[in-house]
């Protein structure tokens, strides 16, 4: 790995079709003045930029070249390039095959970077999705599997109890909420006199109608933090004001959407991940039936992330479930990404088309704002804004439980990522 592959890692990373090139957005330009140096020239201050350069992964520029994948994939229009199937970078692991949504191989590398920091207890790693919840665990409990990334509210307890295993836990860096378009003239998939969702009194109304603390028991198991918005309680920005749960009120609910002129309802389409998110398809079903209480007949259509994020990415969608983390522990990933306009390198994910001048200027100061105490000040305007103009509805903050045999040690991480490198065996 040279500075070159750096330089090239981060222009590349900053194309029109990186996921992540709201990140960048303060970078002007990256040169390599020798093979073992990178000067990063900024538009301004940029104090966040350490903290995001850390989510940048480098990339081999010939690699890349040479397979023709200097670009990222589209994800949007559903293209791939040779980069999304096949192994490139500096990791503690290399690809041995890869089957997709069945079986992926991995083995240590010995002459990896880290190795001295690193012993790499785990020299093979064999990944294997179960969508059954409940094969996953019996899968774990009869030794099928030895670590289990993704553990069910429900069975918890019961893997708590067995002494051949351990159970972590702890919070999760993303909250799980749903958008809305409203933007559009109408809608695209229901039935309704204009937009309903351009209206903030049905955006409110469904906002009350939905019953936090029923999910976080019925569904979650208590392991959910049932929120009102949707910033993580540990992010720059985040207080727990914003974080109160708005009180379930149908009557005032239904008042609203008759004052919008929709007393008699309207239906939608809601779209669903089944694998991406704790109970997420568990959590739209109960959602139905919160909405109809209020004379919303939504018609629910649940996929796999690989179709519903791609219509989530462009816009090709009126009501979606969806989940974020603030990977840089601050407010600003959140703005950049879901709530500016999709202008200026930013707004990817922004799928309910909140187009305000003054909030998309506000959040453009983040980036180059110095002064922590005026920066912060900014942050809070922009989330007062947020909450009460409601185009998204917050459910909770996601729990994380892992559980593996008792002599695997597992290290809790709020960004919910395995770092394999990190896991200890005791012999």
């Amino acid at each position: 790995m040279t500075a070159d592959d750096v330089v090239f890692s981060i222009q590349r990373a900053m194309s029109d079709t990186s996921n992540v090139r709201s990140l960048l957005t303060a970078v002007d330009a990256v040169t390599a003045p020798d093979e073992h140096t990178v000067r990063i020239a900024t538009k301004g201050v940029s104090p966040l930029l350490v903290n995001n350069l850390v989510n940048i992964f480098i990339m081999n520029r010939a690699w890349a070249e040479a397979n023709d994948a200097a670009a990222p994939q589209d994800f949007k229009s559903g293209k791939e390039n040779f980069a999304a199937r096949h192994e490139n970078g500096t990791g503690a692991y290399r690809l041995v095959s890869r089957e997709a949504d069945r079986r992926t191989e991995l083995v240590a590398y010995d002459k990896y970077w880290g190795i001295g920091e690193f012993p790499l207890d785990i020299d093979r790693i064999v990944y294997t999705p179960i969508q059954s919840p409940a094969t996953r665990v019996s899968a774990l409990i009869s030794g099928e599997v030895n670590f289990l990334q993704d553990v069910p509210p429900q069975d918890i307890a019961k893997l708590e109890q067995n002494p051949d295993l351990r159970v972590v836990r702890g919070p999760e860096n993303r909250t799980i909420f749903f958008g809305v378009n409203m933007g559009a003239d109408k809608l695209t998939y229901g039935e309704a006199r204009g937009n309903p969702f351009a209206d903030k009194r049905v955006r409110h109304a469904m906002n009350m109608a939905i019953d936090r603390e029923v999910i976080g028991k019925a569904i979650m198991r208590g392991e959910s933090i049932p929120l009102g918005t949707i910033a993580p309680p540990f992010i720059n920005g985040y207080t727990e004001e914003m974080g109160k749960l708005p009180p379930v009120d149908i009557e005032k609910a239904k008042q609203l959407m008759a004052e919008a002129g929709y007393g008699d309802g309207f239906s939608v389409t809601l779209n669903c991940t089944n694998d991406s998110f704790v109970n997420d398809e568990r959590i739209c079903q109960a959602l139905v039936g919160m909405m109809a209480k209020i004379g919303i007949k939504v018609h629910l259509d649940v996929q796999p992330a690989g179709v519903v994020f791609p219509m989530v990415g462009n816009g090709n969608t009126d009501f979606y479930l969806m989940g974020w983390g603030a990977s840089t522990f601050d407010s600003q990933y959140i703005f950049d990404n879901l709530v500016h306009s999709r202008s200026e390198g930013r707004g990817a994910w922004s799928s309910v088309n909140f187009n305000n001048a003054e909030i998309d200027a506000k959040i453009a100061t983040l980036g180059s704002e110095a002064d922590i105490e005026k920066r912060n000040a900014t942050i809070a305007e922009i989330w007062e804004v947020v909450q009460d103009e409601s185009f998204y509805l917050p459910i909770h903050a996601q729990m994380l439980a892992r559980a593996a045999h008792k002599n695997i040690r597992i290290t809790p991480n709020l960004s919910n990522s395995v770092f394999v490198k990190t896991i200890s065996v005791e012999k």
